[in-house]
């Protein structure tokens, strides 16, 4: 990977040096920085649309956010249009290095002033996003939105014990994944759809067995056309509880690791849908035993599934390693999900893109000694090691690939989001 030949963004003349100081220091521990960086390049994140304008979306119906979801803050300048969301994102590629996904939900398609209910959206609503993609190189995502919606204001959907309500939300799913399989047709790249509904109980219920079993009965119904896996990949998402859905939750990890196993499914991990002490990084190895691929979906919850933007935790970073430790990394397709609007929605973009590309250099820089050393059997020499390499020089190597990309290396990101802000978000 060769550098830019442009100054670096903070002015850094001695940039290319140190990378090599710090490449020579990998070398000696028998680490190659140049493979780890090439590696690093063809590893797309897919951003999360929402993050952009509050999961607001664009069906114009007014209906409030709900289905356990809260998003706080009123920080100015959020997206109003989908034009302005593009926008913002094309500004946040530009601070992220390599190349990239966009995750899109369905109600974020672009309806021409008209009333168009989920059970109704198509592909043609879509095409603008499509364009932009082609235009942009990057490959697109697609979820169904099943929340926020009167169908749902009950906390039920494909779980709902009133047949008429699962099949409107049948409907609705059905219909997202032909949209996936149209965006990942026109692109040429497969688009993970993703499937969560909100479904569960704020008290504790008499009867938990049947509606998992009408849940099950729907998703055989969404999933009953076939579709081709060179254009759509199908995810289902559990989750631990939500706000208003305390005490049960239908779609639980149990029950979707027991369908994605049985159906053949990507079984979608939300760093935020677990208890605060278990770890996501535990489950990966375990789960893709036994299924093909999986979708992860980073988050940082605090508490609870609070969706705070992501940080260069030790949970991120202990993902992350599994994912390159066991040679995952084509059968992970990573994504963000988080929404905060207390601070810049671009800023909160950026950070935790860059978090999640940090992480996953430092485990493709990380000593094959630490291996070794376990298979040995020597636990002494592992720790060591482990330890020791928390110091390497990882710094020099992450801000020389952001240099190679053409991004702003350390900080300076932020007077470019700032100059945005100035010039663009606060004229809104």
């Amino acid at each position: 990977m060769k550098p830019s030949r442009r100054p670096s963004p903070i002015g850094h003349p001695h940039l290319n040096r140190f990378y090599a100081l710090a490449r020579e220091r990998y070398a000696t521990l028998g680490v190659d920085a140049n493979r780890a960086l090439k590696t690093l390049a063809r590893i797309p994140i897919s951003l999360h649309c929402w993050q952009g304008d509050d999961v607001c979306g664009f069906e114009n119906f007014g209906n409030p956010l709900d289905g356990g979801l809260a998003v706080t803050g009123n920080y100015p300048g959020k997206a109003r249009t989908p034009d302005e969301l593009r926008a913002d994102i094309e500004q946040a590629f530009s601070l992220i290095p390599g190349k990239h996904r966009v995750n899109v939900h369905a109600i974020y398609g672009e309806f021409g002033g008209k009333r168009v209910d989920r059970d109704g959206i198509e592909a043609e609503h879509f095409l603008n996003w499509i364009g932009w993609a082609k235009v942009n190189g990057v490959g697109l995502d697609f979820n169904p939105t099943c929340f926020a919606h009167p169908k749902a204001a009950d906390g039920l959907t494909l779980s709902h014990p009133d047949r008429a309500i699962r099949r409107f939300w049948i409907e609705h799913c059905s219909r997202s994944r032909a949209i996936g399989a149209a965006m990942g047709r026109a692109l040429g790249k497969a688009c993970v759809t993703n499937l969560w509904i909100p479904d569960g109980f704020k008290d504790t219920p008499a009867d938990r067995k049947t509606p998992r079993e009408r849940l099950a009965g729907s998703l055989d119904a969404v999933f009953r056309k076939p579709l081709s896996a060179k254009y759509n990949l199908d995810s289902v998402e559990p989750k631990l509880f939500g706000i208003g859905a305390e005490s049960c939750t239908v779609g639980s990890y149990e029950f979707y690791l027991g369908y994605a196993i049985a159906r053949r499914k990507l079984l979608c991990l939300d760093a935020g849908h677990f208890h605060p002490t278990e770890t996501i990084a535990d489950k990966i190895s375990s789960v893709l035993r036994f299924l093909p691929g999986i979708l992860l979906h980073v988050s940082r919850g605090v508490r609870w599934d609070s969706d705070h933007v992501v940080t260069f935790t030790d949970d991120l970073q202990a993902a992350a390693r599994e994912i390159v430790a066991h040679d995952f990394i084509d059968r992970v397709h990573i994504g963000l999900d988080y929404f905060d609007a207390s601070i810049n929605r671009i800023a909160a973009w950026v950070i935790g893109m860059r978090n999640m590309l940090r992480a996953l250099l430092l485990a493709l820089l990380e000593p094959p000694a630490i291996k070794s050393a376990e298979a040995a059997g020597d636990d002494t020499a592992r720790l060591a090691l482990q330890e020791e390499a928390k110091t390497l020089p990882f710094g020099a190597v992450w801000d020389y690939f952001c240099e190679a990309n053409g991004v702003p290396v350390g900080e300076a990101w932020v007077a470019e989001v700032r100059r945005y802000e100035r010039d663009v978000l606060l004229n809104r």
